[in-house]
């Protein structure tokens, strides 16, 4: 044997790793000398250095007026690609002294010392009785993929549960990498889930590492896994324990308004914070690598768990962040929600700054998402709008330092194509970008100002609901930059945006001037519409009609449908319908209605546009009718505002003609959007209709 060891170390000196192993040891020794020496000095008193005062912190991210983005690449393209962080490595919070964000954070030799604190967890014996009730999920997973670890025996753990040396950590470079087997990883589990046990952890991390680069080249790895259900089980056991594990040793509170806090400083937590760093990083690298659906949902959902942990580390939180968006704009429904779950989870962190990170980059990523829309990206892309408009309705005086930029940005590109007036200036507003951030901002508009939830904070008003009135002023002047017949479609997206606003917030925009000379252009006794055998033009999925489509009878004959329902719904929306005032506001809209009618009877080809408008006609008169019935029993002036206000809130606007009217075309078209959609997809259910 003494021969043998001989000859194994001669042959390891000649291949000259022998000095740079021990140059190696020396450097370790020597900082873990000087951390102690560091700690010493500090005394007992002193926890770890405070955080930088927030004037300190340099953020690019934070910064949401225009010089954040340049105004001349909005929605120009240039900003979508040229959007990158520029403060890679800036610190956010409380960092330790000492610590890096280095992604490549070493293996076993780097945090040996989380085995001195294993003392305590060796002692815990999990209350598997109580398992179930605590967390139904984990206890369901165990139950069907690691029964055995529910029936061990707790006389015989102390025995099971001793740990072998799995892997000799000073391996020399050119040995290979030992096999990780089920029995190794069964052992690692028992430790985990009997004693919360800190060495069981370290070493399925620095595994779970070796799983997550096995297919990379120059990586040095501590495992070699050759089984793909080992490979499976390794990943899963990794992301299911590490929360529980790290609860159990360093537990996270969250403060009274929900905010998410880190764990207390304890020398328990300055000792793992690096080890958690390192497991994180891996954890947002394998998530890239993954294509399975279901083991994505769950890496995304169990990742989330370790936020609190990785808050201090900026470029954690930048790296992770972008993982997410990335997926939330890009990957399955399922897997889009578990990423947004996880970054309205980080947007809930104490530090402002990372609310701001999270605001800036996900109405970025938004915007790059949307360049182009057709039918097969409009679901994903109302998707990503409802939910971002969630993140931003968290905290409105956050979201208002942003909504007050990007809609100025907005305003700014409307005013140079009003000046320049080419076509190249038009396309800075006519385009899908314009359109879905228009629809955006009214979403969050609504959301922040609607009635009810400002009843829900006791009459406070919004943040955000000064921004209404400059919003609304924006889209009105988008629409009347091009008045021609090609850009209704895009009128008629603006005019959804601002209904939807108004049906919220109860603000009364007028939209009758935008919407009447639409409904009018149809029913003019022009020439005799083109021949075509074109298909009926979908209006939301295209902002720009076909020039084939022009002069066209299934055109004209979509606008004229298309511009009475929207103007038959605004009609009937709250802050029109309820008004007291409502019977004298309609008369003039009557009266152009009822002449354009009459000039449509002298064109034989005009007949459906004119039946379409008869209709719209007849029900808005008789909700005028049913509005001066309503008013018969006032006794109060137009002065008394008080009273006036308590009127039109009592008006049940469902129940006028109108509204009546409204609800029987929305679900008439909501069906028939079904059957298009079925027809789309192939399905067979369209027969049966």
């Amino acid at each position: 044997m003494g021969k043998k060891a001989a000859k194994a170390t001669r042959k390891f000196a000649a291949s000259g790793q022998l000095k740079k192993t021990i140059q190696t040891r020396r450097k370790q020794r020597d900082i873990r000398k000087k951390a102690e020496k560091r700690k010493a000095g500090k005394g007992r008193g002193k926890e770890l250095p405070q955080d930088k005062p927030e004037d300190d912190v340099s953020d690019d991210e934070g910064q949401t007026q225009s010089k954040g983005m340049s105004v001349d690449d909005f929605l120009g393209g240039g900003f979508m690609e040229g959007e990158e962080d520029e403060q890679e490595d800036a610190p956010m919070s409380d960092v330790s002294e000492g610590e890096s964000d280095d992604e490549d954070i070493g293996d076993n030799e780097s945090f040996a010392s989380v085995d001195d604190l294993d003392g305590e967890g060796r002692t815990h014996m999990l209350e598997l009785s109580t398992l179930a009730e605590k967390d139904p999920e984990f206890f369901k997973y165990l139950q069907e993929n690691d029964r055995e670890l529910l029936q061990f025996d707790p006389d015989g753990a102390e025995n099971d549960v001793e740990f072998e040396e799995d892997v000799d950590e000073e391996l020399p470079p050119e040995a290979k990498a030992p096999v990780l087997t089920k029995e190794i990883l069964r052992r690692w589990q028992k430790a985990l889930l009997e004693q919360r046990s800190l060495r069981a952890l370290r070493r399925l991390l620095i595994a779970f590492r070796s799983a997550a680069h096995m297919n990379e080249e120059d990586q040095d790895l501590a495992w070699t896994i050759d089984s793909p259900s080992i490979y499976n089980k390794l990943v899963v056991t990794t992301l299911r324990y590490t929360p529980i594990i790290l609860d159990h040793h360093c537990p996270c509170k969250a403060t009274l308004n929900g905010k998410l806090k880190g764990p207390t400083q304890t020398p328990k937590w300055k000792t793992l914070q690096k080890l958690i760093l390192s497991y994180f990083y891996n954890a947002v690298h394998l998530i890239s690598q993954l294509s399975d659906t279901e083991m994505l949902r769950m890496a995304v959902s169990e990742s989330s768990k370790l936020l609190p942990y990785v808050m201090g580390s900026r470029k954690a939180v930048k790296v992770y962040l972008k993982a997410c968006l990335d997926l939330w704009s890009s990957a399955e429904d399922s897997v889009r929600i578990a990423a947004f779950l996880a970054i309205r989870k980080l947007a809930s962190a104490t530090d402002a700054s990372i609310m701001d990170l999270v605001l800036k980059n996900t109405y970025l990523t938004l915007v790059r998402s949307c360049k182009s829309t057709s039918v097969h990206t409009l679901p994903s892309i109302n998707l990503m709008k409802n939910s971002a408009s969630e993140l931003y309705c968290m905290d409105h005086a956050a979201a208002y330092q942003h909504a007050f930029g990007y809609i100025r940005q907005l305003a700014i590109h409307l005013r140079n194509s009003m000046k320049v007036k080419s076509k190249e200036a038009y396309k800075q507003v006519y385009n899908w970008q314009y359109v879905h951030c228009v629809d955006f901002w009214a979403l969050v508009l609504a959301r922040a100002c609607d009635t009810q939830a400002q009843t829900e904070r006791n009459g406070k008003e919004s943040e955000l609901k000064a921004l209404i009135y400059p919003f609304v002023q924006v889209s009105l002047g988008a629409m009347k930059l091009i008045r021609n017949s090609r850009s209704f479609p895009f009128h008629f997206h603006i005019i959804r945006s601002i209904l939807h606003l108004t049906e919220h917030t109860r603000t009364y925009v007028p939209l009758v001037p935008s919407l009447l000379p639409i409904l009018t252009s149809t029913m003019s006794s022009s020439s005799k519409p083109k021949a075509s055998t074109l298909r009926h033009f979908d209006f939301d999925t295209n902002i720009r009609a076909p020039q084939q489509y022009l002069k066209t009878r299934v055109y004209n004959e979509g606008l004229a449908e298309e511009a009475s329902y929207l103007l038959a719904e605004y009609l009937a929306s709250g802050p029109v319908h309820a008004s007291i005032a409502f019977p004298e506001t309609v008369v003039p809209l009557v009266m152009m209605l009822r002449k354009a009618i009459k000039g449509a009877k002298a064109s034989p080809w005009k007949a459906k546009e004119a039946g379409v408008a008869k209709v719209l006609v007849e029900r808005i008169e008789e909700s005028s009718k049913w509005a001066e019935q309503k008013r018969k029993g006032v006794a109060f002036t137009p002065s008394r505002m008080t009273e006036v206000e308590a009127w039109e809130n009592s008006v049940k606007v469902d129940e006028s003609p109108l509204g009546r009217y409204v609800k029987v075309q929305r679900k008439a078209r909501e069906k028939r959007r079904k059957l298009v959609e079925k027809a789309r997809e192939g399905a067979d259910e369209i027969l049966e209709d």
